[in-house]
């Protein structure tokens, strides 16, 4: 399935792509045969009941978890025979990821948390960087505080800062106002697709927010581990 156009850069090409859990005896199938082209520069939601796939489609195209089968290759990188140390390698520089759940490291203040994963794939310049991007999310002047002193809008803010300060092709976003209240979330929103066209990486947003589907150039609905529909809006991502 793709509704790119023929000769466009991919982000993503997904062939057969399949997941299945449980033991032998009692398998799961929860992706039954994924085809997907994304282009690069595209934004893209994801749509879904619950159960239906949608994270775990994004946990194997963000390299977080191991297809089953198929074929799979992302912003260059073929993922499909990669065992976990090859896709968390591949993952480096290539694929940012914001959590509904923000994931910031307590212990560590905003810019610390921006930082770390830059300074362990061997950034010289991972602190200015850091500082940079929280300038660039609104938080210049909380990079020294932790995330107990920080609101869940400002977290989630650090978490896009997190995910876009090594600049990456690709940015994941698995339902990112999901723990934000209404006028929040909507913040947030405007802040992600800003920070993305700035950046020009392609976006995924898997949600249940049809509003904040609307503002995606294109939107794939998955149900019972297929994409049932892909469709594109009428106008572009909201920049």
């Amino acid at each position: 399935m793709t509704n790119t156009s023929s000769g466009d850069p991919l982000a993503i090409s997904a062939r057969n792509l399949t997941l299945t859990l449980g033991s032998n005896a009692a398998p799961t199938e929860i992706l039954r045969g994924i085809d997907l082209d994304i282009a690069k520069g595209e934004v893209v939601a994801l749509l879904g009941p619950s159960g239906s796939g949608k994270s775990s489609l994004m946990a194997v195209l963000s390299g977080l978890e191991r297809a089953t089968g198929g074929g799979l290759t992302v912003a260059g990188a073929d993922f499909s025979g990669m065992d976990e140390d090859g896709l968390a390698h591949a993952r480096r520089g290539r694929i940012g990821i914001v959590l509904q759940a923000f994931h910031l490291l307590p212990t560590m203040t905003a810019t610390e948390n921006v930082a770390t994963p830059m300074e362990l794939a061997g950034s010289d310049d991972a602190q200015p960087r850091a500082k940079a991007e929280l300038e660039a999310v609104g938080l210049g002047h909380r990079t020294d505080h932790y995330p107990t002193q920080l609101s869940g809008g400002e977290q989630q803010r650090v978490a896009i800062a997190r995910a876009i300060a090594p600049r990456p092709e690709l940015i994941f976003a698995d339902e990112p106002t999901g723990n934000l209240d209404v006028s929040t979330g909507e913040e947030i929103v405007k802040l992600l697709f800003e920070r993305r066209a700035e950046t020009g990486a392609t976006l995924l947003v898997i949600t249940h927010d049809k509003s904040l589907a609307q503002k995606c150039e294109r939107v794939l609905t998955m149900a019972d581990g297929v994409i049932v529909s892909d469709t594109k809006n009428a106008k572009t991502a909201a920049a």
